[in-house]
C-alpha cells in the first residue's frame, strides 16, 4: 500500500529528514516516531516481511493471536495522520553524500539526512522435500510463537546446529511426544544424550530426509535409514540471511549475530555511519514482533535527537548568511527548523473576500501550511496549494486530511519555475513575501494568465511590517500598498477589472503567540 500526502514531489528532487527502509514492525515503529515529531519521513517497503508465511503471531500484548499483516495495515493506517509517506519498492544502493545519503531504487534517487535499514531477513531453509511449503504452519522455528498452538501434539525438532538441538528441551513441556532429528554426526554428546533420554525425548541419528502430509500439514518424516516417524509439528531453523546488500558499498562495521553476519549497532541502533541507523531481523534475527518495534521505536527517537542537534548547529551557521540563500533553502529551513509556523486558521480578509464566489478551481501561491487552501476545499472548491518548502507542503497534507478536505492538492515547487495547470477560477496568494529574492512580480503575472474569464485573482499582502516580524528581514524588503502592489502586477485593463483595491486594518495573533495589528493591501481583480 502506498500513502499518497497529496503532494505531486518526485522522490528524486526531494529531500527527506529520514528514509526507512522496511516496512514491518521496525521500520513502521520508527516512521511513528519521526512522524510525531513532525519529520519528512519516507518509508520504502518490498513487501516481503518475513512472518508473511504465517497467519498469526504472540508474545504482543494486546495483539495475541492476530494476524501479523492486519498489524502492519494498521500501522500505515496511523502514519497518514502525521504526514509519513509509504511507497512500494527496493532499494538497491545507499550512497555516502556527506551531508546527506542517496537511496537508489527502481524508481530513481532520494535523498535523506538519515537513513534506518529495517529490511529483516531471509530464513535460509535446509533443502528437505516438503519442508518449504509448509514453513510457517506445520513447519515451525518459534517456540514463543508458535509452541502453544502445537501443544499436546507430536512434536519433531530438526537440528542442523547445536542451538537447535537445545530446542528440543524448551519444546519439552508442550510435547506429547517429542523426537529430535540430528541431521549430522557431532552435533551432540554423549551427556547430552543421557539428558535428553531422561526428559523423555526420543533421538533420531538419521536425518529427515522428506516431509509428508496432505497440503501444509505434517503427518510423518521420513529419514535417511528409510525408517517413517508420525509426527504433527516440526521445529525447525533456516539460516538467517540479512537483506544488506544495498549498504554493501559503504564498507559498515560488522558482528556475529545468531551464527549470522549483521550489521554492528550501538545501543541506540546506530551503526558505523553517522547517518545510518539499523533496526529489526537484519541486526537481530533472533528478534520476535515486539522486540523488533521497540528497537525500531527507540532507533526513530535517536534518528530524531540526531536532526535536533544538526537543526541547531545549522540555524547556527546560516545566522549571519541567511540573506545570501537561495529560496529553496531558507524556506526550507524557515519551516523544517521549527515547529507549525501559523495558527492554521484561514486568513480573515481571504476567507471575506471568498465568501460570495461560487466555488470552481483554485490555486493558492505560497501556500505555506495550506490553511488558506484548506478553506477552500471545505467551501466546495477544487484547491490546489503550491510552495517551495516541502516540509511546508507535508503538513499542509496532513492538516487537509484531519480536515477531511478530499478536494484539496498540494505541491511543492519552486514558482519561479513551475506552471500552472489549465485554468483556474480563482487565483490567490496570501502574503507572498520573502526575505531573499523571489520573482514574485513575474510569478503572480504568470499564474494571472492561468484565470479563466470571469474568474478573480485575489492578492492579500503586509503594505506594512507585521510587529513581530525579524528586524534583519524587514530591513531587506519593501512593503507596498495595495495601489503600488495593483501597479506593479501591471494587468492589462481591458481585460482585467478592479474590484478592490484598498488597505484592511485587523488584529491577529503572531507566530509568536504575541497579539499584533496588521495592516493589509488587498488587491482584487477581476478577468472580463
Amino acid at each position: 500500500m502506498t500513502h499518497d500526502t497529496h503532494s505531486s514531489a518526485d522522490a528524486t528532487t526531494e529531500l527527506w529528514d529520514a528514509v526507512i527502509i522496511g516496512g514491518g514492525a521496525a521500520g513502521l515503529s520508527a516512521a511513528q516516531m519521526l512522524g510525531r515529531s513532525r519529520r519528512r519521513t519516507l518509508v520504502i517497503d518490498g513487501g516481503q516481511p518475513r512472518n508473511r508465511f504465517t497467519d498469526h503471531m504472540h508474545g504482543i500484548l494486546g495483539h495475541d493471536g492476530r494476524n501479523p499483516a492486519d498489524l502492519l495495515a494498521d500501522g500505515r493506517r496511523e502514519l497518514e495522520r502525521y504526514g509519513v509517506e509509504v511507497r512500494s519498492g527496493t532499494v538497491t544502493e545507499v550512497a555516502d553524500r556527506e551531508e546527506t545519503v542517496a537511496i537508489t531504487t527502481d524508481e530513481g534517487t532520494a535523498h535523506a539526512r538519515t537513513l534506518l535499514l529495517a529490511t529483516g531477513i531471509t530464513d535460509q531453509l535446509p533443502e528437505i522435500p516438503g519442508l518449504a511449503e509448509r514453513w510457517g504452519r506445520s513447519v515451525i522455528h518459534c517456540p514463543y510463537c508458535h509452541g502453544w498452538e502445537v501443544r499436546d501434539q507430536r512434536i519433531g525438532v530438526l537440528a542442523t546446529a547445536p542451538p537447535q538441538v537445545h530446542l528440543g528441551f524448551m519444546v519439552r513441556q508442550l510435547a506429547k511426544h517429542l523426537t529430535v532429528f540430528l541431521q549430522r554426526d557431532g552435533l551432540l554428546e554423549e551427556a547430552e544424550r543421557a539428558r535428553m533420554i531422561a526428559r523423555g525425548i526420543t533421538v533420531s541419528d538419521g536425518a529427515i530426509t522428506e516431509i509428508r502430509g496432505p497440503g501444509d500439514a505434517i503427518t510423518e518424516v521420513v529419514t535417511a535409514d528409510g525408517t517413517t516417524h508420525a509426527i504433527d509439528a516440526l521445529f525447525a531453523g533456516g539460516a538467517p540471511i540479512p537483506h544488506d546488500d544495498a549498504l554493501a558499498n559503504l564498507g559498515l562495521d560488522r558482528t556475529e549475530v545468531a551464527g549470522a553476519s549483521v550489521i554492528a549497532v550501538d545501543e541506540m541502533g546506530k551503526t558505523s555511519h553517522p547517518r545510518i541507523w539499523a533496526a529489526g531481523n537484519v541486526i537481530q534475527p533472533m528478534a520476535n514482533v515486539p522486540m523488533s518495534a521497540s528497537a525500531g521505536t527507540w532507533a526513530g527517537a535517536h534518528m530524531n535527537g540526531f536532526l535536533v542537534g544538526e537543526d541547531v548547529d545549522r540555524a547556527v551557521a546560516a545566522r549571519g548568511t541567511w540573506h545570501d540563500q537561495a529560496p529553496a533553502d531558507f524556506w526550507e529551513d524557515r519551516y523544517g527548523s521549527a515547529g507549525p509556523a501559523w495558527s492554521g486558521k484561514v486568513n480573515a480578509t481571504v476567507a471575506d473576500a471568498v465568501a460570495r464566489f461560487t466555488p470552481g478551481r483554485a490555486l493558492d501561491l505560497g501556500c505555506g501550511e495550506g490553511a488558506d487552501v484548506v478553506h477552500l476545499a471545505q467551501l466546495g472548491w477544487e484547491a490546489t496549494g503550491v510552495d517551495i518548502s516541502p516540509t511546508a507542503i507535508t503538513r499542509a497534507a496532513v492538516a487537509s486530511v484531519e480536515a477531511g478536505a478530499e478536494s484539496a492538492t498540494f505541491v511543492a515547487a519552486d514558482l519561479s519555475e513551475w506552471e500552472p495547470d489549465g485554468t483556474y477560477d480563482l487565483v490567490t496568494a496570501s502574503f507572498l513575501h520573502s526575505p531573499v529574492h523571489l520573482p514574485r512580480t513575474a510569478i503572480l503575472q504568470r499564474a494571472s494568465a492561468a484565470v479563466a474569464p470571469g474568474g478573480h485573482v485575489l492578492l492579500v499582502t503586509h503594505a506594512a511590517a507585521p510587529p513581530w516580524a525579524d528586524p534583519e528581514h524587514v530591513r531587506h524588503h519593501s512593503f507596498l500598498t495595495a495601489r503600488e502592489e495593483a501597479d506593479a502586477l501591471a494587468l492589462d485593463p481591458e481585460v482585467w477589472e478592479e474590484v478592490r483595491v484598498e488597505e484592511v486594518e485587523r488584529d491577529a495573533v503572531g507566530p509568536d503567540g504575541k497579539p499584533g495589528h496588521l495592516v493589509d493591501g488587498v488587491v482584487l481583480l477581476r478577468r472580463r
